[in-house]
């Protein structure tokens, strides 16, 4: 099985045209089986088998990669680190904040960072608007989320993040006009970007929302 895995792993980085650092694969199979291990006792994920973990969270998370931008990343809902962690792997030189209000979860963050050596990850566990509110918390480059909330709420989370100029890249399954239509008038969906995910048949997309 591990076999198999790395080697769809890598078919899969080969059809997304990305280039990895040498470490990166192994530590992202590294995760999969940190995943897989503490999904059967934390419900982490309502993916159950370790082969669609690999398209549905692996590659899910790395097809973001060329759309990354900046030197700090936030990663809100972060739940089990997507995309946070598989983009923290592939983008050591990138600061990832992994943000997520439930315990249980965040538990599991910081074994992953510790267990993968992710110098490059910092773990908080806090509410969005709580954390942002902080002055520690600093200033992003990009926020990032994943199957997290409507687009409209988050935009009413990242207030703060928005009025410093920073933009939001939120992935979707199907394209999402209703949550852009709902969107307030600060801020506007400036790239609806399609992607295409090996292993996935489903739609996938990113939108890029930014102040307007």
């Amino acid at each position: 099985m591990a076999d198999k895995l790395e080697t769809r792993l890598e078919q899969g980085i080969r059809e997304l045209k990305l280039g990895l650092p040498a470490t990166a694969q192994p530590k992202l199979i590294h995760y999969l089986h940190l995943l897989n291990k503490w999904n059967k006792a934390f419900n982490l994920s309502g993916v159950t088998s370790i082969s669609d973990m690999l398209a549905w969270h692996l590659l899910d998370s790395l097809a973001v990669m060329p759309h990354i931008r900046g030197s700090r990343i936030l990663d809100i809902g972060s739940g089990a680190g997507l995309p946070g962690i598989p983009l923290a792997i592939a983008l050591p030189d990138t600061k990832f904040v992994l943000l997520d209000s439930n315990g249980k979860k965040t538990r599991f963050l910081f074994q992953a960072k510790l267990a993968l050596e992710l110098d490059n990850v910092e773990i908080v566990n806090e509410r969005v608007d709580a954390y942002l509110q902080k002055e520690e918390a600093g200033e992003f480059s990009l926020v990032t989320c994943r199957a997290f909330a409507t687009l409209a709420d988050c935009v009413a989370m990242l207030s703060r993040t928005f009025a410093a100029g920073t933009p939001l890249l939120a992935m979707k399954g199907i394209e999402p006009l209703a949550e852009i239509a709902d969107l307030p008038n600060t801020v506007k969906a400036s790239e609806i970007i399609k992607l295409d995910v090996p292993h996935i048949d489903s739609q996938r997309h990113l939108v890029l929302v930014t102040p307007v």
